[in-house]
């Protein structure tokens, strides 16, 4: 009796790999998941490079009017002038390995739960290490000889109590405020316990002071002009491994405000899935990566809010 004429449904024109045609799907799994998941790209500034180590940001600063003597010769003002480099880390990478047995035993689709790990473990490093970055800024001196540099309040029971944890943000608002930093695209990054805190504070979400929320809901908008964004990778710990760029003792800080223009991304290269079946060890090994770098770009546009 003859073999069948197989037709392989994830084989590219009838040959090479069994699975090559698969690899679109559980990519496109994995990007759905980070994008579902990562809280902090579209709140920064995220350059795209093509080959390289790093990127450079210049900076300029500003230059004051003066009123003009009549015969007096204009010379021109001088403005001062600096740049930030974002280097990129080395690659980053999630991975899996399914063995056929354990694969043919399962009940469920394992492959679209495991990539929606994979895309889910690389959103909340981007997460982490912005949010380290973003503090780290808050703490960074000026760019630019004259301009500000990155601000903190201390509020010792901002992580328990509402009313301060409300004063904390319009007094963060207001050093965004001095530091000349645009209204628009300000955000503040605070942990679960603090936001529902926040919920709860019913001036905040009262109608009556154009508050928008809901209890019902428990979501709260904004305060402040900050668009308050909830997230389980705010730093709180003292960090010392990984890059250097990101490392730091964050366990005294309560949650952190800043204007997009605060922090940066490079990449180099973006976010791909690759499977590839191991007939040695008969399974399937998938990895998710990245290659991108965090850094500081302008340090006036972060405030930490911290208990000391």
């Amino acid at each position: 009796m003859a073999s069948a004429n197989v037709s392989f449904i994830g084989q590219v024109n009838g040959a090479g790999a069994l699975d090559a045609l698969h690899l679109k799907v559980w990519s496109g799994e994995v990007i759905s998941s980070f994008n579902t998941a990562v809280k902090f790209r579209d709140k920064q500034t995220v350059r795209e490079i093509q080959s390289g180590k790093s990127a450079q940001f210049p900076a300029t600063g500003k230059i004051t009017a003066a009123y003009h003597t009549p015969g007096a010769e204009i010379t021109g003002t001088t403005i001062n002038q600096n740049e930030r480099v974002i280097t990129i880390d080395d690659l980053l990478l999630a991975d899996v390995f399914i063995a056929n047995i354990d694969e043919a035993k399962s009940h469920f689709d394992v492959r679209s739960e495991y990539t929606t790990q994979l895309g889910d473990a690389l959103a909340q490093a981007f997460d982490t290490n912005s949010s380290q970055v973003g503090i780290l800024a808050a703490r960074a001196s000026a760019t630019i000889t004259g301009q500000a540099g990155g601000a903190s309040i201390v509020s010792a029971n901002v992580r328990t109590v509402g009313a301060d944890l409300s004063t904390a943000m319009f007094d963060a608002a207001e050093d965004l405020d001095n530091a000349d930093v645009p209204d628009a695209d300000r955000y503040a990054f605070v942990l679960p316990a603090q936001y529902y805190l926040a919920v709860q504070q019913t001036t905040l979400i009262n109608k009556d002071y154009a508050g928008r929320g809901s209890i019902a809901d428990g979501m709260i908008d904004s305060v402040a002009g900050l668009k308050i964004v909830k997230t389980n990778n705010l730093a709180q710990t003292n960090v010392t491994t990984g890059p250097s760029a990101y490392q730091g003792d964050f366990t005294g800080t309560a949650f952190l405000v800043m204007q997009r223009g605060a922090i940066g991304t490079v990449q180099l290269m973006s976010l791909a899935m690759e499977s590839q079946y191991d007939v040695r060890r008969q399974g399937t090994l998938m990895v998710a990566k990245y290659a991108i770098g965090h850094g500081i770009l302008r340090p006036h546009c972060a405030v930490e809010v911290k208990i000391a």
